[in-house]
């Protein structure tokens, strides 16, 4: 059975509630862990199986995968019916993983770089900055409901993340700030809410 290693507000909620779209909570085995926080709280759980103790950490067998990315591609590749990514030889497949990859590699680094106050000429050169990324994303998301058009997908779940998480304190704009309002409103952030009590 697959086993997800799992600990409440954090990162791994987007796997949580992308269960809850794929409607497979009762395929796999969800262990609550803990995780050391940011406040100095929490700590490195034994019971995690994750190289740095961290979530979320999906494991099948001998097959153990992290990062949300990853997890998201692998979950939606096993359960394709409930049609939350194109699969390979779709067209939108380059677009969706795109998005993904995006997230993880460009939004979510500048925007702990923009949080923590750090700028340095290399980071902006490799990564650019918080507002050239926002201004991407705007411009996607003023022109079309959601990421890859007219359907809501998984990378919608993944990139939304941090606006969601962290609500006012990410700076967004109009069009970001509705897309992630479309995103809370779907019945998987209620359930995923409720599965953590």
């Amino acid at each position: 059975m697959l086993t997800l290693y799992h600990a409440p507000q954090s990162r791994s909620n987007t796997i949580i509630s992308l269960l809850c779209e794929l409607d497979v909570m009762d395929k796999i085995r969800v262990r609550t862990v803990t995780i050391p926080r940011q406040n100095g709280s929490g700590g490195r759980d034994p019971a995690n199986p994750h190289p740095e103790g961290k979530v979320p950490y999906l494991v099948n067998g001998d097959d153990h995968l992290r990062e949300r990315g990853a997890i998201i591609v692998y979950l939606t590749d096993l359960f394709p019916e409930a049609g939350l990514a194109p699969l390979p030889g779709d067209p939108k497949r380059g677009e969706y993983l795109s998005w993904l990859f995006w997230y993880q590699g460009v939004l979510e680094p500048v925007a702990v770089l923009q949080f923590a106050g750090l700028s340095h000429p290399a980071l902006q050169a490799t990564f650019r900055d918080y507002p050239t990324a926002l201004e991407q994303l705007d411009k996607t998301l003023t022109r079309q409901p959601w990421l890859l058009g007219d359907k809501f997908s998984a990378a919608d779940l993944l990139v939304a993340s941090p606006f969601i998480f962290f609500g006012d304190v990410m700076p967004s704009t109009p069009a970001i700030i509705e897309w992630a309002g479309r995103i809370q409103s779907r019945p998987s952030q209620a359930l995923a809410a409720a599965f953590d009590g």
